[in-house]
C-alpha cells in the first residue's frame, strides 16, 4: 500500500493544503469524503472559531481530516490545547519549529507533518520525530521558502536525506504532475491551488474566478525582507514590487502591507487591494469544480499516465 495513503488512512496520497482564508470545515469534509486528506487552515481562524470547524467538519465527514498550524501563530498555545480537547487525529505544522511542538502532539495520539523549502530542515524534521515532511517547492503559492529552490530540484534531495514517507507540493495539480512528484521520490502529493479554487473553497467567487483566468507569468514572489509570498499581479502587487526595487527596508514594507491584506483579497474579492496568494499552477486550471470531481480526475489521470508511461519503457 501507498505510505502516505497508510500513514493518515486514506484511499488517495492526495493531501489538500490547509490554507488561510480557504481551508474551512466544508473544503476538508469535501476532500476526505473524496478519499484524499483535507486539512483545515487553523491560520486565519481565532481558536474559537477553529474549534467550530473541527467540529462541523467531524459531522461532515467520518473520513480522516486534519489540521494545519503554522507554529508561529499568535495563540498557539490554545490552538494545541483545542488540538488536544478535540482529539484531532493528524496536524500539519509549518512556519516555525517542529521540536518545539511535536513530541506534545504525537503524546496524544496524533500524527504529525511537517511543511519544509530544503532538505536541510527536512532532516531536522525528522530528527524532531515527525511522521512525514512536506517538501514546498517555489513554484508554490502564498509563503514559500527562501531559498527559491523549485519542486522537481527539491523532491530527489530531499528523498536522498530522509527515510520517512514523504509528500510533495509546490505546482503540482494533475495526475501527471502527481505521478511527476512519486517519480522523483514523493510518496504522495499535498495541493494547494487546486483545491483553493475549488467549489467549498471559503475564497471569494472574484478571487477564484481572477484565479483561472491567470497566465503564465501572472504571479511573482515577493516581499522577501519579510516572508516571501507568491501573489497574483494587481495594483497592491505593483506597490510592494515598486518599494522593493526603490530598496524600502522591511519596517516600510510592513506599512505597506498593513494587517488583513490577504483577508481583503482571498476572502472578500477585493482583486484591486488585496494581496492575492496563488501558486504559479493557477495558469493550468481553468475551471471551478467540486473537490471530488477534482480528485477523480486526478487520479484517473494519474493511472493513464501511469500506463503510458510503462508503455514508453
Amino acid at each position: 500500500m501507498n505510505k502516505v495513503a497508510e500513514l493518515f488512512k486514506i484511499q488517495h496520497p492526495i493531501i489538500a493544503g490547509g490554507m488561510v482564508w480557504v481551508s474551512g470545515w466544508r473544503l476538508a469534509a469535501a476532500v476526505s469524503n473524496a478519499g484524499g486528506l483535507g486539512l483545515l487552515g487553523a491560520g486565519s481562524m481565532h481558536p474559537d472559531v477553529l474549534r467550530e470547524h473541527i467540529r462541523k467538519a467531524r459531522v461532515a465527514t467520518d473520513k480522516p481530516f486534519g489540521v494545519n498550524v503554522p507554529l508561529l501563530y499568535p495563540e498557539i498555545d490554545k490552538v494545541m490545547d483545542i488540538l488536544v480537547e478535540e482529539g484531532v487525529k493528524v496536524v500539519f505544522t509549518s512556519a516555525g519549529n517542529p521540536k518545539t511542538w511535536t513530541a506534545m502532539l504525537k503524546s496524544h495520539g496524533m500524527t504529525v507533518a511537517h511543511v519544509v523549502s530544503s532538505s536541510k530542515f527536512a532532516l531536522k524534521a525528522q530528527e524532531a520525530g515527525v511522521d512525514a515532511v512536506v517538501a514546498e517547492g517555489f513554484e508554490a503559492g502564498g509563503h514559500n521558502g527562501r531559498e527559491e529552490t523549485t519542486t522537481f530540484v527539491l523532491i530527489p534531495q530531499v528523498r536522498q536525506a530522509i527515510s520517512i514517507p514523504l509528500i510533495a507540493a509546490g505546482g503540482i495539480a494533475t495526475g501527471r504532475g502527481m505521478l511527476a512528484a512519486m517519480a522523483l521520490g514523493a510518496d504522495g502529493v499535498q495541493m494547494g491551488t487546486a483545491f483553493a479554487l475549488a467549489e467549498e473553497s471559503s475564497a471569494h467567487t472574484a478571487f477564484k474566478e481572477k484565479s483561472i483566468a491567470l497566465q503564465e507569468g501572472d504571479t511573482m514572489l515577493c516581499l522577501k525582507k519579510l516572508a516571501p509570498t507568491r501573489l497574483v499581479k494587481n495594483d497592491f502587487y505593483a506597490r510592494v514590487a515598486l518599494a522593493e526595487n526603490a530598496g524600502m527596508d522591511a519596517d516600510e514594507l510592513r506599512d505597506i502591507l498593513g494587517k488583513g491584506r490577504a483577508k481583503l483579497g482571498i476572502f472578500e474579492g477585493n482583486l484591486v487591494d488585496g494581496e492575492l496568494e496563488i501558486g504559479q499552477i493557477a495558469s493550468l486550471i481553468k475551471e471551478i469544480k467540486p473537490a471530488k470531481r477534482i480528485i477523480d480526475d486526478i487520479v484517473e489521470e494519474f493511472n493513464r499516465a501511469k500506463v503510458v508511461f510503462a508503455n514508453k519503457n
